[in-house]
């Protein structure tokens, strides 16, 4: 069932400000994750860590969950179809990937939160910088990103069958 322009305009919109704000909240991650790396300052580790598990679970979690599922809504509910364009696959496992490995991630970060709480100095220095997750999901979030504007052609076999059908019918 394709989606009315008025409906499809709201779901777009709400989609692109999930999307957009889960990119931006990734990068604030990041510089928090920066700044308990390279900080020697047992405050700034303390309050870095606990920040990226409120902004994790808070911001991060959900901007992904509802990324993801008007992403669904969006591609179910146009004519670009959910199964039709690999570029609409391709997005929708790197969305689903992302999403997957945010919230597996999120126990760890909530257990280093939980240390960084009650760690003396010497030992909030110790703790594991949190670069790889925010980095490579913020590489992952805009390739997502470039697919979704650009693109690229390409049907798969669903794709092919679903035009095939369809062309007898317009022809007519």
């Amino acid at each position: 069932m394709i989606m009315r322009s008025g409906v499809r305009k709201f779901a777009l919109a709400a989609h692109l400000t999930f999307a957009v704000g889960w990119i931006g909240t990734v990068v604030a991650y990041l510089v928090l994750g920066v700044a308990a790396a390279a900080s020697d300052d047992p405050q700034t580790i303390r309050s870095a860590w606990i920040a990226m598990e409120l902004v994790g679970w808070y911001v991060i979690v959900p901007l992904a969950v509802t990324s993801l599922l008007t992403g669904l809504l969006m591609a179910a509910g146009t004519t670009w179809g959910l199964f039709r364009h690999y570029w609409v696959v391709c997005s929708l496992a790197l969305t689903t990937f992302a999403t997957a490995v945010v919230v597996l991630h999120m126990p760890t970060v909530s257990s280093t939160a939980d240390v960084a709480r009650e760690a003396d100095a010497a030992h909030l220095q110790s703790l594991e910088s949190d670069l790889a997750h925010p980095g490579i999901g913020l590489v992952v979030l805009l390739a997502i990103l470039v697919l979704n504007v650009y693109k690229p052609k390409g049907l798969t076999p669903h794709g092919q069958r679903r035009q095939r059908e369809q062309r007898p019918l317009s022809a007519a």
